[in-house]
């Protein structure tokens, strides 16, 4: 029972774990229900491993904490090392090698999206009678109305289809547009459904998106099994927040690092908000709330994954492992931390579990409800990073199995290890130790039970290791089908939608599993 804060292994306090089973208990005996359970899935986009208050006490997050230890922390869940890639995962229960969504986010203006052969956990959930919404960010393809949310599985959808924006205009960052021959305007993305959603502008999305879920869990009924699908803007980049929650971290001198954990605490706040209401309006005690973030965080953007290595968009632990936990008061075991390997293609499956159904066979993901419920064998003991599709005969990607990690060919930039910053850091060039990329064609072999922090290379001492996993990850490769990333095309340009960001200029495209 234990978690990491800062770079050592640290016991859950007995007394913690003690009140945390004593209340799970009464809260099992007054409000069990056998019933279909409602399900929440929350995630956070960019949350680094050290921006949680669990890993990292300098973070405010009460709310989020009291879920955490008030559940089950899962203390080696992996993401993809961007978002498309990560919702992906979700969505579908496939590797997004599997789907040809391994390379990169979907770009503005890039005619694609998840192939529409590949079926959804809410489609999934809504033939056993759930009701489906999604409130947030989507990112998994918009240029064809079948791409969007209502047209796969979601009865409503609030929110945006790209990948960022600014959180007070809903307008695109002009950041986003470089070299995207839209030169620095911005244009609108929100969407109430299918229509866009004016009359926003100047109210922080992160309050936006908790005010409206909060108002949808007022209005369904807590007798039909509802799933919440919570993918928050926070804490992605353009850096803004509300001043009273900047204020809040006065101590840190670092702007970047001063903004985002602003915005890390204004999140907690927000779900702390959504655990109310969902308690308010009967849901609560028949209820699987699950949390994660879709990839590590970005320290160019106040993010921070010490001790970890690495940052967003690498193969590193950084890039990859993150903040996740389930909580619910249906769980027969609460207030502990699992080391059990847990990957972005198992919420499919174990969601669907607790939901009474089952996933098609397959896919990549596993069920792993009973090891999150404290009894069975933990079932998962290997899973691919990534698998890049590089159009060279050469191999770039990362496998898992049992203790240990093999990375072929470059593992991203940057590649060390950065603390937050402190009261006498104001800037990024003040971390330590500022990698490069490695060359591509760089073998690394880490143990991460006894070396979670990749420092040490056995790629020399372990040459029989190196060579299994190797064949294991090229076995994996052969089933790898083409990434879908063509050139942006000028139709979706929004100066011909009115200045929004439209759907209705693409074909949409499904293809046929490897």
């Amino acid at each position: 029972m234990s978690h990491i804060r800062g770079n050592t292994m640290v016991n859950v306090g007995q007394n913690i774990l003690s009140f945390y089973i004593l209340l799970t208990l009464t809260q099992n005996i007054q409000g069990q229900n056998t019933s279909t359970p409602h399900i929440v899935l929350i995630v956070a986009d960019d949350l680094g491993w050290n921006d949680v208050s669990w890993n990292n006490p300098d973070i405010k997050t009460p709310n989020l904490e009291r879920l955490a230890l008030g559940g089950v922390i899962l203390n080696q869940s992996y993401v993809q090392p961007v978002c498309t890639p990560s919702r992906t995962a979700f969505m579908t229960g496939y590797f997004p090698y599997h789907v040809g969504r391994q390379n990169t986010y979907i770009h503005h203006l890039q005619p694609s999206g998840v192939f529409l052969n590949y079926t959804y956990l809410p489609e999934k959930l809504k033939q056993l009678g759930y009701s489906t919404h999604v409130v947030g960010k989507w990112h998994l393809g918009y240029c064809n109305w079948s791409y969007t949310p209502t047209f796969r599985g979601f009865d409503s959808f609030f929110g945006y289809y790209l990948g960022s924006e600014d959180y007070y205009t809903h307008e695109t960052h002009p950041s986003e547009f470089k070299n995207r021959g839209l030169n620095e305007q911005l244009f609108l993305d929100f969407r109430n459904n299918t229509k866009p959603a004016k009359g926003y502008d100047g109210i922080y999305s992160t309050q936006v998106f908790s005010k409206a879920t909060t108002e949808l869990i007022s209005r369904l009924s807590p007798r039909v099994p509802t799933f919440l699908y919570l993918p928050f803007q926070a804490v992605h980049s353009p850096l803004e927040v509300p001043q009273k929650y900047q204020d809040m971290y006065n101590n840190i001198k670092d702007v970047n690092r001063r903004k985002y954990s602003g915005m890390v605490t204004a999140l907690d706040e927000a779900i702390g908000n959504i655990t109310i209401a969902l308690k308010k309006f009967g849901f609560y005690g028949n209820s699987i709330i699950a949390f994660t973030t879709d990839n590590g965080g970005q320290v160019y953007a106040g993010g921070n994954n010490w001790p970890l290595r690495g940052n967003k968009d690498t193969l590193w632990e950084g890039g990859t492992r993150g903040p996740a936990f389930v909580h619910s008061p249906l769980l027969n075991r609460t207030g502990f931390v699992t080391d059990n390997l847990f990957h972005a293609v198992d919420w499919l499956p174990t969601l669907l579990h607790v939901a009474h159904g089952q996933a098609d066979p397959g896919i990549d993901g596993i069920d792993q409800w009973n090891m999150i419920n404290g009894y069975g064998t933990p079932p998962r003991n290997e899973f691919i990073y990534n698998i890049y599709d590089t159009n060279t005969s050469r191999t770039r990607g990362a496998i898992r199995v049992g203790d240990y990690k093999l990375i072929i060919g470059s593992g991203g930039s940057p590649s060390g290890w950065f603390p937050p910053p402190t009261v006498n850091c104001t800037n990024l060039s003040n971390y330590t130790i500022y990698q490069q990329n490695p060359l591509e064609d760089q073998i690394y072999l880490f143990n991460i039970r006894n070396d979670p922090t990749e420092h040490h290379n056995l790629v020399t001492s372990s040459p029989h290791i190196v060579d299994k996993l190797r064949r294991r990850l090229l076995q994996h490769k052969a089933t790898m089908i083409p990434a879908d990333d063509p050139p942006d095309d000028p139709k979706g340009n929004p100066k011909l939608w009115n200045n929004i960001f439209s759907p209705g200029w693409c074909k949409a495209k499904g293809i046929k599993r490897f």
